[in-house]
């Protein structure tokens, strides 16, 4: 697992370890990140399925209730078969979009 810090954006990029592992890490760490926007960076990762991406599904939703941003990047899995409730986009890139359009929609009050 590696962290970088971008402004008030933490991105945690898994090259080896399994999701599992990672979802367990990023719990664990959870207090360190909470208060900023988070991109998990998966795209190291060749099979990924849907059970994968709904691991992240519990920690996306407690960072999302506290008006915070939490983005998958991963172009290795079928965009149409995830659940709305978790966002995930093929780029890095795409995930700096969305967390820029949310902290606008939060900055308005939606």
């Amino acid at each position: 697992m590696i962290l970088d810090q971008n402004g008030n954006t933490s991105i945690i990029t898994q090259e080896k370890a399994t999701i599992i592992e990672l979802v367990k890490k990023l719990q664990a760490l959870y207090p360190k990140f909470k208060n900023n926007n988070i991109i998990v960076v998966l795209t190291a990762l060749n099979k990924l399925g849907l059970q994968d991406i709904v691991e992240f599904l519990e920690v996306s939703n407690i960072h999302r209730a506290s008006k915070q941003s939490f983005v998958i990047v991963s172009n290795n899995i079928n965009l149409d078969n995830i659940p709305d409730e978790i966002i995930v986009v093929p780029t890095i890139q795409e995930a700096y979009d969305i967390i820029e359009m949310e902290e606008m929609e939060r900055d308005l009050g939606f």
